[in-house]
């Protein structure tokens, strides 16, 4: 009797410019396949890997061949937005689900008002961590009132500070000012002044960390003595971890999480592969956890009941937190919120959906 065998297929950057996530990527994938014997309920799994070198061009042309000549019944993947867009419509024109451990851009799953429903992914949608920042501000450190400066041509930044500003003043704070600069920009002093008359209780900045050094360092030597909060930005070694003591940001999942799924994970990791695991290796690892998972409840290669199978997904276990997908098919999951205390990362609590 012939076994059962289902495909399914890895869309990663593994050359170009973000190809050492993409390799993350990559380990958390085969890591995840090799705990389960590459084997989900009554089906033996087959990977199938394919580099898009993140260009968008590459990944549909990828995801074409991955389902038209490998017969891959899923994908995960892929990394970034700029290429998970494209090939989501890929996904909707073809049936075939894809879920993607790190686009964040709301556009990947509903694009135009229009829910592509054989796309999910792991990773928290940029709003959600805005609202979870002002609610940890609002209900852990009882803040009352904000300043947000974002970066007015990037819609990561712009997406992350609207949502903010929406969630604290729903839930009784006041945002005392709402600035934006642009990405060239490297004096802040200007918009820095206004704040500083106003003294707001927390200062946000939704941004990578390359501006946020820049400003944080303008604030504090301008006096400003408001608590710095962000997002997943921040989220990098090279942060000014001298200027941004005390400060607190979001993430999509914290290594420095006591709680023994991660410990148990970290450990693991480091004895396959010798280091910490990222966020990408990690999101990869629970994105084919979840992908597995609904193989099995679907007990079929048809790749329609396994889009249903993803869809009904609730309160899943995985390293970075209890998953439910939403009606878009973004995660509903707990957002981990890190200090910088003392030079070091410091996991502090993680905010309930």
């Amino acid at each position: 009797m012939r076994e059962n065998v289902i495909r399914i297929g890895l869309l990663t950057p593994l050359s170009g410019d973000v190809k050492n996530f993409g390799e993350s990527i990559n380990k958390g994938f085969r890591l995840a396949l090799e705990e389960n014997n590459y084997r989900a309920g009554n089906y033996r799994i087959e990977a199938v890997i394919a580099d898009d070198r993140n260009d968008p061009a590459e990944a549909v042309n990828m995801a074409i061949k991955l389902i038209h000549a490998d017969k891959v019944s899923a994908i995960v993947g892929p990394l970034t937005s700029l290429c998970a867009i494209p090939v989501a419509d890929i996904a909707q024109k073809e049936k075939v689900p894809v879920i993607s451990p790190t686009a964040t851009n709301p556009k990947v799953t509903v694009n135009n008002g229009r829910r592509m429903d054989f796309v999910f992914r792991v990773a928290l949608v940029d709003p959600y961590q805005g609202t979870a920042a002002a609610r940890f501000a609002l209900e852990n450190l009882k803040l009352k009132t904000a300043a947000v400066i974002a970066d007015g041509g990037n819609d990561y930044s712009l997406s992350l500070a609207n949502n903010f500003k929406e969630a604290f003043e729903k839930g009784g704070g006041q945002v005392l000012a709402f600035e934006k600069y642009i990405r060239s920009d490297v004096d802040f002093t200007t918009v820095l002044k206004r704040i500083a008359q106003l003294k707001p209780d927390v200062l946000y900045l939704p941004d990578y960390y390359i501006n946020v050094n820049l400003i944080g360092k303008q604030a504090r030597q301008m006096g400003i003595q408001s608590v710095f909060l962000g997002p997943d930005g921040w989220d990098s070694p090279n942060l000014d971890y001298a200027t941004m003591e005390g400060s607190y940001f979001t993430v999509n999942y914290s290594p420095e999480d006591p709680c023994p799924e991660i410990s148990e994970w970290v450990k693991k990791y480091r004895n396959e592969y010798g280091t910490e695991p990222d966020m990408f290796a990690t999101l990869a690892y629970d994105a084919v956890k979840i992908l597995l998972q609904a193989i099995q409840t679907a007990d079929s290669r048809d790749p329609v009941k396994i889009k249903e199978a993803l869809q009904n997904t609730r309160d899943l276990p995985a390293v970075s937190g209890r998953i439910t997908f939403d009606q878009d098919g973004n995660p509903v999951k707990p957002v981990p919120i890190l200090r910088i205390k003392d030079g070091k990362r410091v996991h502090v609590t993680n905010v309930a959906p």
